[in-house]
């Protein structure tokens, strides 16, 4: 009877097992895990035991029915497991030893029931860490780049390297990638990642990652990684570092550079075809000349043919005024301005008397009292300016030009007196009244004195300066009439000699017409007058002088 039991319940085991499988639960390493005993579908009363236990031999905890659950002295698990209601088993702290198969067993009626669950632990790996990391590489020469190193994972991570974020596989040639996977006595992974490279010119700047890959986390980027691409240098710039164009007296400074890594850190300069090794790539000309104007280069200090040339050009500008300082000249005299210019390229020039700008070159055939002033020349080329001036001083005594006498208020006159000179002038004059002056202007001014004459005056205006004098004077009436007079004669006094010749001469020939139109107007009358009275046409010689004498009377008044 017990044996036939016994084979039933056996056979119950193995169908159930066949039947149930092995189920599998993942937890993250660290964390509690609950593991069911047949998804929880037994009651607590149905069954009579329960036993917990792990691959073949391992016991974990007992419960009977209506008791507490006995936890076996297994330092893997006695101060770590504990049983629900449900008969799972809940487990904290997993760690990778806990990856094994549980087994719940249950004695349910008259069968032993046995449910195994396979579990997994996962660790998530720890971020990449770079190591022996190098700073250079050199253009055609493998070099061992980093390291990149990530511990603690279950399973294994994976390391991939990218440049540039592009992927880099290993080629055996430029490219050689070496990853070992080891694992502790935890049973933890790490993950190590050699990568050894061969540099080209274009891998200057490039950022170098490696990525940690893990079945349960995100990817993992280390921080980007830049080297120093060494490479010799195979061409050297030279420029003109100062900013031009140069005039004579400036400094001019060069400055050489290679493009090879790391550059130079002396060069040879070539001055006026002498060389010139300095241990910088700065070399500075001072004090230039004309003549330092040409070519000038720079090479390797080991290599003359890797060599630049840059031209300067110094720009000169040399202006000869032939008039300069103080020139003191007098009116009707003419003088000669002339100005020379030499320059290293196309000059403008610019005058001005004073302020006010002229169209051209002054030319003084015949200088007057206006061509006094400051004369400025200006020469102007390629960032150069030249400026050159003369001042020019017309001068001359006193000439007075007019003197004229004009209607004031009531019976007052208004005399004035024109005088041209340079120095300025001063009048003084016969009598006293009230005066006043113009502006003085182009070595003209005019004086002017309101009086009241009780009579009859000749009034005088005396003018003078430190190179002579000159009077002139004027007669004032106290009439009215005077003054129509007055205006008359300040017409006449107005007028240019020239015009006061011209009438002259064209009174004299009026009068000349005449005295001819009279003759001849008597000579007519005259024959008219013996052929009305038919007396010869002779009459004596007393008659005739009658006729002249009464005729002479005629043109006389």
């Amino acid at each position: 009877m017990h044996r036939t039991a016994l084979l039933r319940c056996l056979l119950t085991v193995s169908l159930m097992t066949q039947v149930s499988g092995l189920e599998t639960l993942t937890s993250k390493y660290g964390d509690p895990i609950e593991i069911p005993c047949n998804k929880g579908q037994f009651k607590e009363s149905d069954v009579t035991l329960v036993k917990w236990k792990y691959d073949k031999d391992g016991n974990i905890l007992v419960k009977q029915l209506d008791q507490n659950a006995t936890i076996s002295t297994d330092v893997n698990y006695k101060n770590r497991v504990s049983i629900k209601k449900d008969f799972s088993l809940i487990i904290t702290q997993v760690t990778m030893a806990d990856q094994r198969t549980f087994t719940c067993m249950l004695v349910w009626k008259e069968d032993i029931l046995e449910y195994p669950v396979q579990l997994t632990i996962y660790k998530v790996p720890s971020h990449p860490q770079i190591t022996n990391l190098t700073t250079a590489m050199a253009i055609g020469k493998p070099t061992m780049l980093a390291q990149c190193r990530t511990e603690g994972a279950s399973p294994a991570a994976n390391i991939t390297w990218f440049k540039n974020k592009t992927p880099l596989m290993t080629d055996g040639a430029a490219i050689k990638i070496n990853t070992n996977v080891d694992v502790d006595e935890t049973r933890l992974s790490t993950t190590t990642s050699t990568l050894e490279y061969t540099a080209v010119k274009g891998d200057i700047d490039a950022k170098f990652t490696c990525q940690v890959q893990h079945i349960w986390s995100a990817n993992m980027d280390s921080s980007p990684l830049v080297f120093t691409v060494n490479y010799p240098t195979e061409k050297v710039n030279l420029q003109v570092v100062s900013q031009g164009p140069f005039k004579e007296g400036d400094s001019v400074t060069l400055k050489c550079t290679a493009d090879g890594n790391p550059p130079p850190s002396s060069y040879s300069f070539y001055i006026d075809g002498e060389k010139k090794t300095v241990d910088s790539n700065i070399y500075t000309l001072t004090n230039v000349t004309r003549e330092n104007t040409g070519d000038y280069k720079c090479s390797l200090v080991d290599n003359e043919d890797i060599a630049a040339s840059v031209p300067i050009t110094v720009e000169y500008l040399d202006v000869v005024l032939s008039t300069t300082g103080k020139i003191v000249k007098n009116p009707g005299e003419s003088l000669e301005v002339t100005v020379d210019v030499n320059a290293s390229g196309a000059a403008q020039t610019s005058w001005k008397k004073g302020n006010a700008k002229l169209n051209s070159l002054p030319k003084f055939d015949k200088l007057t009292y206006s061509d006094s002033g400051m004369y400025e020349c200006v020469v102007s080329m390629a960032g150069l300016k030249e400026t050159r001036t003369f001042e020019l001083v017309v001068e001359g005594p006193p000439v007075i030009k007019n003197l004229i006498k004009e209607r004031g208020e009531g019976m007052t006159k208004v005399l004035k007196c024109v005088v041209e000179g340079s120095p300025k002038p001063t009048v003084q004059w016969s009598v006293n009244g009230t005066s006043a002056e113009s502006a003085y202007e182009h070595g003209k001014v005019t004086y002017s004195i309101i009086i009241d004459p009780k009579g009859n005056l000749t009034v005088s205006c005396t003018a003078s300066n430190v190179l002579g004098a000159d009077i002139k004077s004027i007669n004032v009436s106290a009439l009215v009439e005077d003054v129509t007079m007055d205006k008359q004669d300040q017409k006449d006094e107005y007028s240019d000699q020239t015009t006061l010749a011209v009438g002259i001469v064209v009174g004299l020939m009026l009068a000349v017409l005449a005295i001819g139109l009279a003759y001849w107007l008597y000579m007519k009358k005259s024959r008219q007058g013996s052929w009305k009275t038919g007396e010869k046409e002779d009459g004596s010689a007393e008659e005739s002088k009658k006729l002249e004498e009464s005729q002479s009377q005629k043109a006389d008044v």
